[in-house]
C-alpha cells in the first residue's frame, strides 16, 4: 500500500507521543520484572516531577538545559551535520560566563545576564568553529572531531579551574562565587510579582524565559530567513544546493557557529543561574541528552521544547523514583534509553504503520 506524507502536527507530536507511550509500556514491564508495581512507580514519577512547585522547579531547570543543547543539535541536523560536541561547547560556554562575571564588575543582574549570554555564545561558537572548519575545508568527519573536542574541552576546563580560577587555599576545583550583583532572579521571585507561590528550594530561574525565546528565534531563523532556507536546502541535497549557488563551506561554518553558540548558552542556566560559580560537572551530561531531544523533536524548535520537558520530567521524576522505591538509578537510565530507542533508532517502527493508516483514512485531508 502506498504511504502518504504525514502532516507536520503528526510528524512532530503524534508519532513521538506514540513512541513514548510504547517506551513507557515496556518500561513498566521492566519495573514489574524487578519486583515493583509499575503503576505506583509512574505515580511517584508524576508526583515527584509535576505534583508540586518543588518538582516543577527542578523539571523546568533540567528542561531549560536540554532546550539549549537540543536546539544546538537540531540546527546542525537541519544541515545534515551531526554535532555531538554540545557537551564540550557547553563546558567552554561556562568558562565564558565565569570570565565575564568574575573579571568585569556589573551593577545589575540584567547587564550581567546579557554579557554572560554573549560570553557563553562566543566561547561555545569558537569551540565549535574548529570542527566546522575541519569539516568544511579538510573533509574531517564532524562526528569524530566534535566528540574528541568534548574530551579536550573537559581537560582545558580542568586546567583552568585548578591553575587559574581556583581561589587560593581551596581544594575544590571550582571558581570563586560570582558577585551578588550577577545573581539571576529565581522562579519564586519572578512569580511572587503575580502573587503565585513557588518553591524557594529549586534552581529554576529567569533562564527559562531565555530558552523559550531561543526556540522562537531558531524557528524564525530556519523558516523565515534566507539563511535558514539555505541551511535546510543544503541539508536536503548538497549537490542541488551547490547548483543553486549555496556555498557548502559557508553554510557549514554558519551552522556550526550557531550550533556551538546555542550549546554554550546552556551555561547561563547551570553556571550563572544555579551554581553561581563554575564547577567541573556544570553541564551534567546535558550535551549528550540534547542529541536525544533533537531526535525526538524532529529537529523542530517546538518539538525540541516538548522533548526537553519530557526529559526534564524523566530526570526529576526518576530521581524521586530512585529515592522512594530504592530503585537503582541505572533503571531510570534504562527508561530514558527506551524512550531514545523508540523515538530515534526505531522511529520507523511507529512511523510506517501511522503513515499507512493516514494513507488509507486521511485522503482528501490537509
Amino acid at each position: 500500500m502506498a504511504t502518504r506524507r504525514l502532516p507536520n502536527w503528526a510528524d512532530v507530536v503524534f508519532v513521538p507521543l506514540l513512541s513514548i507511550l510504547i517506551a513507557f509500556a515496556i518500561s513498566g514491564f521492566v519495573i514489574w520484572a524487578v519486583g515493583h508495581d509499575p503503576v505506583q512507580a509512574m505515580q511517584i514519577m508524576v508526583r515527584g516531577a509535576l505534583g508540586s512547585t518543588y518538582g516543577w522547579g527542578f523539571t523546568l531547570y533540567y528542561a531549560t538545559n536540554f532546550v539549549f543543547t537540543g536546539l544546538a543539535v537540531a540546527v546542525a541536523f537541519q544541515a545534515r551535520l551531526f554535532n555531538i560536541g554540545g557537551e564540550g561547547q557547553a563546558l567552554l560556554g561556562g568558562l565564558g560566563v565565569a570570565l565575564v562575571c568574575l573579571y568585569i564588575p556589573w551593577p545589575h543582574w540584567s547587564m550581567a545576564l546579557v554579557a554572560a549570554m554573549l560570553g557563553a555564545a562566543l566561547f561555545g561558537a569558537a569551540w565549535a568553529s574548529v570542527p566546522g572548519y575541519l569539516q568544511a575545508r579538510r573533509g574531517s568527519h564532524i562526528v569524530i572531531t566534535t566528540i574528541m573536542f568534548n574530551f579536550i574541552a573537559a581537560a582545558l576546563l580542568n586546567w583552568a579551574l585548578v591553575t587559574r580560577l581556583r581561589p587560593t587555599g581551596s581544594m575544590d576545583p571550582s571558581s570563586p562565587r560570582f558577585p551578588a550583583e550577577t545573581r539571576l532572579p529565581r522562579m519564586h521571585e519572578m512569580l511572587e510579582v503575580f502573587g503565585i507561590p513557588f518553591s524557594r528550594a529549586t534552581p529554576a530561574n529567569i533562564t527559562v524565559l531565555v530558552a523559550l525565546l531561543a526556540c522562537v528565534l531558531v524557528w524564525f531563523l530556519l523558516w523565515r530567513t534566507r539563511l535558514g532556507y539555505q541551511i535546510r536546502a543544503f541539508g536536503h541535497s548538497e549537490p542541488a544546493a551547490v547548483y543553486a549557488g549555496i556555498s557548502p563551506v559557508r553554510i557549514t561554518m554558519y551552522v556550526m557557529l550557531i550550533s556551538g553558540a546555542l550549546a554554550g548558552l546552556m551555561a547561563i542556566n547551570s553556571v550563572l543561574g544555579a551554581q553561581e560559580r563554575l564547577v567541573m560537572n556544570a553541564v551534567e551530561g546535558a550535551g549528550f541528552i540534547g542529541i536525544a531531544v533533537a531526535l525526538m523533536g524532529r529537529s523542530h524548535p517546538f518539538g525540541v521544547l516538548l522533548a526537553a520537558l519530557l526529559f526534564g520530567f524523566l530526570y526529576q521524576g526518576g530521581g524521586e523514583l530512585a529515592f522512594e522505591l530504592s530503585i537503582p538509578r541505572e533503571l531510570v537510565v534504562v527508561i530514558q534509553a527506551l524512550v531514545i530507542l523508540f523515538t530515534g533508532a526505531l522511529d520507523n517502527l511507529v512511523r510506517m504503520p501511522v503513515q499507512a493508516v493516514w494513507a488509507r483514512f486521511g485522503r482528501g485531508r490537509g
